[in-house]
């Protein structure tokens, strides 16, 4: 049943995006602004993940939500545990303010996906020019966090198994520095329904926890990023505990 109705989804999404995508593509032509693209493509995640819900049966639960910021320009990074497409899809469906996601500019040619990712207001880098790279990150993320768009990073920088702790990198700790935002820790225990790279999927509660806000000011980077990884990896445990029994 898991199999078939994992099926039904993707064949759900695969359908889903082309008309959603052309539709950004449309509204760029005519001059809609990049508020009103990002609108449409926030709508088809959020469509995603209801039909997730729906379809397979993976509903989500979130704790932490007085803990992002008021104000419709305040500023934040948001630097969340990676274990799965479902939490990619769902920070915009849940977040407050538009996201601007740090991604690698090769998802720019996925057909339909990737032109409508390349008409809203993203970060898309280079990645083999690392030093260039950072730096078209901090200059649109200065832009970009003072309009109220909010900066989403994976700090492990893939995603990661159940149950294991990737190498965090400092990326969105530097940006956080650079621009004086603050760091969001966010923990998400997707991979019990949804695993890393798996085309099965099984019904339960992802659940999200939203950290207390980070001051960057005057911080070193590896010390911000050790900070918001003890913080990230201690909420695992306690939120999948049976994901760790073996490993402790």
């Amino acid at each position: 049943m898991a199999m078939i109705r994992s099926t039904v989804h993707m064949a759900f999404m695969f359908v889903t995006v082309i008309p959603f995508a052309l539709l950004i593509v449309l509204a760029a032509a005519v001059g809609l602004g990049a508020d009103k693209r990002y609108a449409i493509a926030a709508s088809w995640l959020n469509l995603s993940i209801q039909a997730a819900r729906v379809i397979m049966g993976v509903r989500y639960r979130i704790q932490g939500q007085e803990n992002l910021p008021d104000g419709a320009t305040s500023p934040a990074i948001l630097l969340v545990k990676h274990q799965s497409t479902y939490e990619t899809f769902l920070m915009p469906a849940i977040m407050p303010h538009a996201l601007a996601y740090v991604f690698k500019r090769e998802l720019l040619y996925v057909p339909f996906f990737g032109w409508a990712i390349g008409l809203l207001d993203m970060i898309h880098i280079d990645r083999s020019q690392r030093a260039k790279a950072f730096g078209k990150v901090v200059e649109q993320g200065q832009k970009l966090l003072a309009q109220g768009t909010w900066v989403i990073m994976f700090p492990e920088g893939t995603r990661i198994p159940r149950g294991e702790r990737g190498n965090y990198k400092s990326g969105g700790a530097r940006l956080a520095i650079a621009t004086g935002a603050p760091v969001i820790p966010i923990a998400v225990t997707s991979a019990k329904c949804w695993p890393r790279k798996a085309f099965i999927k099984f019904p339960g509660v992802v659940d999200v926890s939203i950290g207390a806000p980070i001051d960057s000011v005057g911080r070193e980077a590896d010390e911000l990023t050790r900070e918001v990884e003890n913080w990230i990896e201690s909420e695992m445990h306690r939120l999948d505990p049976e994901a760790y029994v073996a490993k402790s």
